[in-house]
């Protein structure tokens, strides 16, 4: 029996991963409600390590980086007036890099993004932050529908256990169904920060 194919490459759409000179770095609610909030991640740190890395490497490279911002609600998650709302420190942008506000998982609706990377010129995004099955999906997702290409980086990419019934969902089984649903026909994927030149 062969080995399946995406549906990129079935299509003859497949791509190569993003060079860092002919790419946007997108960096999707890297924010302390990951760490402290209701919503921590059992994979921040690893994921987030990678995220400095990935900002390290598009700023040595002269990449443009925009960040997302995840605008929540007043004394509950992500609270725009409190910590868990803010972005983390460790991935913290830089004067000049761009911040895109946003109130939806789609960092695309309702938001400036689509006319922000235009202004850049590059089709290339190379994709990160939080969380897998929800805000970087639907990103991604609608990216596409932009006509973008994106390279999603699975290790720079968490999310959080999800309920089921009774039970639950392990996090790492939604973060690898999301990815290989995103690679299917949305994304290229990369396992982390060191795949990109």
């Amino acid at each position: 029996m062969s080995k399946p194919q995406t549906l990129l490459q079935l299509s003859g759409r497949s791509y190569a991963p993003a060079r860092w000179a002919n790419a946007t770095l997108l960096v999707i609610d890297a924010q302390e409600e990951y760490r402290s909030g209701a919503l921590a991640l059992p994979n921040l740190e690893s994921s987030l390590a990678q995220i400095t890395r990935l900002l390290k490497t598009a700023r040595e490279a002269g990449a443009p980086v925009v960040h997302i911002h995840h605008l929540g609600i007043t004394s509950g998650l992500f609270d725009p007036q409190g910590l868990r709302g803010q972005i983390m420190p460790e991935a913290a942008p830089l004067p000049g890099e761009s911040v895109v506000a946003k109130r939806l998982p789609n960092a695309f609706a309702g938001t400036e993004l689509h006319d922000l990377l235009q202004k850049h010129g590059r089709l290339d995004l190379i994709v990160c932050g939080y969380m897998t099955h929800s805000s970087v999906s639907s990103t991604v997702r609608a990216a596409k529908d932009y006509g973008y290409r994106c390279t999603l980086v699975e290790n720079a990419c968490a999310t959080r256990h999800l309920p089921q019934g009774d039970g639950q969902i392990d996090a790492e089984r939604v973060h690898r169904v999301e990815m290989t649903a995103l690679a299917d026909n949305f994304a290229i994927c990369v396992e982390d920060a060191d795949a990109l030149i």
